[in-house]
């Protein structure tokens, strides 16, 4: 991950400031906004990517998993390559692998073709996102030039998820989901042509690739993720879910005894020491398990239920994005004032009252009804917690491992997400065949004999009866996300103490959290 370090090191004596800095800015941002709208823009054309691929409704689940799983658990390796191989060289690299990567899944003919192009953006976004952060600081003069340029890059991250789902609603309305890959393509050519002819490279730096690190952590991650979306559908006793957790425990405890021993280590556990830090950590990834579920299952529900049409769902989650962006202004303003404690706890509540709201859906709920007021609440507990969560972070940690704080913190909500959305997409998967299997009851007592043959010989349930097993499914999975939301609360009460913290200058370019 960049680091406050990289900020220090690119002095104007060591690093040659470019004559357009304009469109080294833009090559730079275009960059983060690439990586970051790749979640909510390929989230909204999930009903249609099912369609096309025949994904089940659990398995769906591994096109967002496949790229936040590597995207975070390669995130910290990426900062490392930039430092000592280059920033420039491996920024384009990053951006090479990831549009190679969105080509490849725009083309994908099968489910496991496009797994495996969405993972391997995860890798090209874990390479080129860090290192892209870092590039403003070799870029652009401390001080207010440089201030400017953090500034636009914050918003354009900030503004990432909105711009996803809008756009990923025009493209697969106007044209296929497909685009929403394809769209990737020009963009990230154009990006690895101009980098070279606009951005200056950085000093190399001596260091150590943490790779078994970062492979035992990534492995451990998608082999735990694996075995909770394959209980979903063969059930807790099944050998190959037994070997994917056994698989899981071995990995992250090698992983852990690796970060133990390692003399330059991706993750260093020194940092989780500090009880507020830790607190922190765990927060951020209980509310991201509850996050990513949200938005995927609320995706189905107006689609699916409501019959929203892709773009018409992209507006709908605009709302949500307007209270995370106002309640995140609205906390960071006020951090000198109140402290981070307050937000965290509130936020936590909010999050939880959401949840909450939401559990209430049901086949009937309206957009207004029964989707608005749960996800505003939510969005408003969401911006409240990104911006203390992270400054309890940073605080009190030695200026050269800021970085590896922060990029801890990123991962912490990449692999929180996905582990919470598989765990989600298990409770569905196993509420869904109890309710389908009631729902195949009350469809045959009342079926014409052409109607009942037609169900056996394929199995599907016909409308309003599949609608209610997909509801009952996700207003279950909500149920479990209370836990979650609870956590989150409990540690925002009783783990985390800080009262008030500094407010170091080095938050948003190590960070790039929120």
């Amino acid at each position: 991950m960049a680091t406050s370090r990289a900020l220090a090191e690119a002095s104007p004596a060591t690093a040659r400031r470019g004559q357009h800095p304009g469109i080294a800015l833009t090559v730079i941002a275009a960059t983060q906004l690439m990586v970051v709208l790749d979640i909510t823009i390929v989230n909204i054309a999930l009903p249609h990517i099912q369609q096309a691929l025949k994904f089940s409704t659990t398995d769906l689940s591994w096109v967002i998993n496949a790229y936040t799983l590597t995207f975070g658990g390669l995130l910290l390796l990426g900062g490392r390559a930039g430092d000592i191989l280059g920033r420039r060289r491996v920024f384009v690299v990053g951006v090479l692998v990831f549009s190679l990567a969105s080509l490849l899944g725009g083309v994908a003919q099968s489910s496991a073709w496009l797994l495996a192009a969405r993972a391997l953006q995860g890798v090209g976004g874990a390479i080129a996102s860090p290192t892209a952060l870092a590039l403003i600081a070799t870029n652009f003069k401390e001080g207010q030039e440089r201030n400017r340029a953090f500034g636009v890059y914050s918003a354009v991250a900030g503004a990432g998820g909105a711009i996803g789902l809008l756009l990923g609603g025009m493209l697969t309305s106007w044209l296929s989901w497909r685009w929403v890959l394809f769209v990737n393509v020009p963009i990230g050519i154009a990006i690895a042509l101009l980098a070279p002819l606009y951005i200056n490279e950085s000093e190399r730096h001596p260091g150590r690739f943490d790779l078994p690190g970062a492979l035992t952590a990534t492995a451990g991650m998608v082999s735990l993720v694996y075995g909770f979306i394959r209980a979903s559908d063969h059930g807790w006793t099944d050998p190959v879910t037994l070997t994917a957790f056994g698989l899981a425990v071995v990995l992250v405890a090698a992983f852990v005894a690796n970060e133990r021993r390692a003399r330059q280590p991706i993750m260093p556990l020194r940092l989780l020491r500090d009880r507020n830090r830790s607190g922190a950590y765990g927060l951020l990834l209980c509310v991201a398990a509850t996050m990513f579920s949200i938005f995927f299952f609320i995706t189905l529900f107006v689609q699916e239920i409501l019959g929203f049409s892709p773009l018409r769902a992209g507006f709908a989650f605009l709302p949500i994005s307007v209270a995370i962006v106002g309640a995140a202004q609205f906390a960071a303003r006020n951090q000198l004032r109140f402290g981070p404690k307050p937000f965290l706890v509130a936020g936590s509540l909010l999050v939880l009252g959401g949840v909450a709201w939401a559990t209430q859906i049901d086949i009937d709920s309206s957009y207004i009804g029964g989707i608005l007021g749960p996800t505003m609440m939510f969005g408003f507990g969401m911006g409240s917690i990104f911006v203390p969560a992270t400054l309890t972070v940073v605080s009190h940690v030695a200026p050269h491992e800021t970085g590896a704080a922060t990029g801890m913190l990123n991962t912490t909500q990449q692999v929180g997400g996905s582990l919470g959305l598989s765990i989600l997409v298990t409770v569905y998967g196993t509420a869904s065949r109890a309710e389908a299997r009631q729902q195949a009851g009350a469809f045959l007592r009342q079926a014409t004999p052409q109607q009942a043959a037609q169900f056996r010989a394929t199995g599907r349930l016909p409308e309003p009866y599949s609608s209610q097993v997909l509801v009952h499914g996700i207003a279950t999975a909500f149920q479990l996300g209370l836990v979650f939301a609870a956590l989150a609360v409990a540690i925002a009460v009783f783990v985390i103490k800080v009262s008030r913290v500094p407010m170091p200058p080095a938050v948003s370019p190590s960070g790039g959290g929120a």
